[in-house]
């Protein structure tokens, strides 16, 4: 497979009171058999914590799912006659602090389904329990998703060899991490799911924050880019506050590496849309990544 390197430059909780997607109820699992590993404290009751005078992106509210202690997976799968065997696991930004949990979690598996690929909303912990990796606990819980999702393949009409992961902003780092740790797994294996790889097949980088080292173009030293890193897709603004060297340092990194990848840069479009279109050419992004999965071959 030749790399591809494009830079396109244009001017039981929670989950009941939740909106579903229009495909219909998810399935819905939990991420760890027992307790989350690391977890020591008592959180709030998880709930949304959106306030009326919040900002609306593309004149709508969103959902800011906070106090998450109990990881869930929640499984949409297309109509039958869509399905094409690919899947995706969808890790929503938030900071670390929330999740916007229908703008980039639920919205992003509409869509999916729409193109035929079953899409798997995570939700992982929040707020952030390391202050000094804030990733890690999101991290641990994108990867075991990753084993349940794959341990569950034959059973959801999903080919485990198509088996990626989607980020958003500090999702985004989730999502990347969990692609660029490979099979590094960031917990002590807890039973037999365990035993099924967490490797994403590809990574879809929307936004993503977390590759690169605050105020600098250079990449954690804990970011390792090997020949072995799964293909990526990235959309970012030129304008976003989060650093446009999250996606081009990294991208450029996979390069050297003859890793493939897709890097889209839009001049402006700033930060947190989602996937709801507004005036911004950077809300066309769906459209490039489906080209993209299409083009590499991990969807007909």
């Amino acid at each position: 497979m030749k790399p591809v390197f494009v830079i396109a430059l244009i001017s039981a909780s929670v989950f009941t009171s939740l909106p579903q997607v229009a495909a219909g109820d998810p399935i819905v699992l939990n991420v760890w058999p027992g307790m989350p590993p690391g977890e020591t404290k008592t959180l709030p009751a998880e709930a949304d914590q959106t306030k009326p005078d919040d900002k609306l992106i593309a004149g709508r509210r969103i959902i800011k799912l906070g106090n998450v202690s109990t990881p869930q997976i929640a499984v949409y799968q297309p109509p039958a006659d869509k399905s094409n065997g690919t899947a995706v696991v969808i890790c929503p930004g938030g900071g670390h602090h929330i999740l916007a949990y229908d703008l980039e979690g639920t919205e992003v598996a509409e869509w999916l389904n729409s193109i035929g690929v079953t899409a798997i909303v995570l939700k992982y912990r929040v707020p952030a329990r390391d202050p000094d990796r804030r990733w890690g606990a999101a991290v641990q819980d994108a990867q075991r998703a990753m084993s349940l999702v794959r341990s569950r393949a034959e059973e959801w009409g999903i080919d485990p060899a198509r088996i990626g992961i989607c980020g958003f902003s500090a999702g985004g780092e989730t999502a990347g991490l969990t692609a660029l740790f490979q099979e590094e797994r960031q917990y002590e294996a807890v039973d037999k799911v365990d035993q099924v790889s967490i490797r994403p097949d590809f990574a879809m980088l929307i936004y993503a924050a977390g590759m690169v080292e605050k105020g600098t173009t250079q990449l954690h030293d804990y970011i390792k880019v090997t020949q072995d890193t799964p293909p990526m897709f990235f959309a970012h603004a030129f304008d976003d506050r989060v650093s446009v060297h999250n996606c081009l340092t990294l991208a450029g990194a996979l390069k050297e590496a003859g890793v493939p990848a897709e890097l889209h840069v839009y001049a402006t479009g700033g930060h947190g849309y989602g996937l709801r279109v507004t005036d911004q050419p950077v809300t066309r992004w769906p459209e490039q990544a489906a080209n993209w999965m299409k083009t590499m071959k991990l969807m007909p």
